[in-house]
């Protein structure tokens, strides 16, 4: 656990009478009570936290929630709603003083609509975003929410954290993809909010309540999504570049030379290229160009090439040249198939699983405006080198929205426990120039366990007074994913 002082959250245990209350709403195949059984859900995905629960509770509809929900209401026992677990703040973790319940939806994983022509579908909380990604393409239609985890994330989670990830450029985050939800609130009571309407009007949009908030407001139990059109000309491209500088320079003329066609545009230092071929197998370098910086751009239209017409690939082509003239491209290839973007976004999607394996490390969510980027990566390498000299950075990050994952990596020969006496410093270092470039701490992981005290620093008393003032009208008996997001 991180060294935050644990906060206070309800401590009532799971009474034998309970147990069997519960049993009797979902059944023995919806109970989980042995050890060995609840260790993976009580343990974050990087393996770091590790925390408690009397029991895992697995419903198989929103009614089963809500009775379960209700239960612990009446009884005052803690909730730690949880989708595919794959959070990296421990915002599905339970803390260690935990003797409630964690509520897993990951029963609840069936498509329930798809109006193609409306452009929307209907799902459980439950759902596996590459699941939901497949069933929209089956209908020639395009869920553009797309993430490294997206064959073991759910939906509900990553409508819970509003997840980012990689087209965050063009379509917005997870709450820009959503029409509708239904949501659990903490006393058992059902919201059905599922509208599949573009348009209403009609009084507090309730849905941006619990889209972010990271089950300490309700449990999302069904979502109304968005759908676009499905992508029929796609051009991916590695670029070894100049710079972030260039970068930046290269996304700015990228919107007019694609014709608004910019899907995603993602930064790479060569330090994480490298890991991840070391330490991911069948992974191939796309350009064996030994330059310090890369960008994975990609440009996508739903109007299919048409005979003898120029595409995005020969629109890329034009550009590139364009941009290795004005010397911001130094090397460029575009894919020719599917398996070489396959493994070039692979490469991106990797970064994290090969940090795990590459050893023990710190990473960084943050955002900053575009045109800082390069600013923010200068001074957040330096300052976190007159901290550790020895520290290896390792930044990344999703440049067409600002978002950069500033990670580093300790010394080859530092164990964890030592790394992380020098963790406190190069945290504060990194979110205080964060801070002042008007940028924010938590771009799209959230605030979980991790960054409960960092919130609590950088936010205003305004902001956080007006959070908990919601917390509390919503979930007065703070049995929500207590401990997590604020301090009460």
């Amino acid at each position: 656990m991180p060294d935050t002082a644990i906060p206070v959250i309800p401590t009532i245990p799971v009474t034998p009478a309970v147990l069997e209350s519960l049993r009797a709403i979902v059944g023995d195949k919806g109970l989980i009570l042995d050890d060995q059984g609840k260790q993976p859900f009580v343990t974050d995905w990087r393996g770091s936290l590790v925390g408690t629960a009397a029991v895992v509770v697995r419903p198989a509809n929103t009614e089963e929630v809500s009775k379960v929900v209700k239960l612990c209401y009446e009884q005052g026992i803690a909730i730690v709603p949880q989708g595919g677990n794959t959070g990296l703040m421990g915002g599905a973790t339970p803390w260690p003083t935990h003797q409630g319940i964690l509520l897993s939806l990951g029963r609840m994983n069936h498509v329930l609509e798809v109006d193609p022509v409306g452009y929307s579908m209907t799902v459980e909380a439950g759902c596996v975003l590459q699941t939901l990604q497949e069933t929209a393409a089956s209908h020639d239609r395009f869920f553009p929410l797309s993430l490294g985890a997206q064959g073991s994330c759910m939906i509900g989670g990553n409508l819970s954290t509003n997840a980012g990830g990689v087209q965050v450029l063009r379509y917005g985050n997870a709450r820009n993809l959503v029409l509708g939800l239904e949501v659990v609130l903490p006393n058992g009571e059902i919201w059905n909010g599922l509208r599949s309407l573009k348009k209403d009007n009609t009084g507090y949009d309730l849905k941006h309540l619990f889209m972010g908030a990271e089950g300490t407001l309700g449990v999302i139990t069904k979502a109304v999504l968005k759908l676009w059109p499905a992508p029929k000309d796609v051009c991916t491209a590695w670029l070894a570049i100049r710079d972030p500088q260039a970068a930046i320079e290269i996304l700015s003329e990228a919107h007019a030379a694609s014709e608004d066609n910019v899907g995603s545009c993602e930064l790479m230092s060569r330090a994480c290229t490298d890991m991840v071929l070391r330490h991911i197998p069948g992974t191939q370098d796309p350009l064996k160009a030994d330059t310090p910086w890369y960008l994975l751009l990609e440009w996508s239209s739903s109007r299919p090439r048409a005979d003898g017409a120029e595409g995005m690939s020969e629109k890329m082509e034009q550009f590139l040249a364009d941009q290795m003239e004005a010397g911001r491209v130094l090397d460029a290839v575009i894919a020719q198939n599917e398996a070489q973007s396959r493994n070039m976004w692979v490469i991106r999607e990797a970064v994290a699983p090969a940090s795990r394996a590459e050893g023990p490390g710190l990473s960084y969510d943050i955002s900053v405006a575009i045109s800082k980027i390069p600013q923010f990566i200068d001074q957040g390498v330096k300052a976190a080198l007159d901290i550790l000299p020895s520290i290896r950075p390792y930044p990344l990050g999703h440049i067409g929205d600002g978002n950069i994952h500033f990670s580093f990596m300790g010394p080859k020969d530092m164990d964890r426990a030592t790394l992380n006496q020098y963790t406190p410093a190069i945290t504060r270092a990194v979110n205080d120039l964060v801070t002042s470039m008007a940028g924010s701490i938590s771009a799209e992981h959230g605030i979980g366990i991790d960054k409960l005290d960092e919130l609590a620093h950088y936010r205003s008393k305004i902001e956080l007074d007006t959070m908990r003032s919601i917390k509390r009208a919503l979930d007065p008996k703070n049995i929500m994913n207590p401990g997590k997001v604020l301090r009460l």
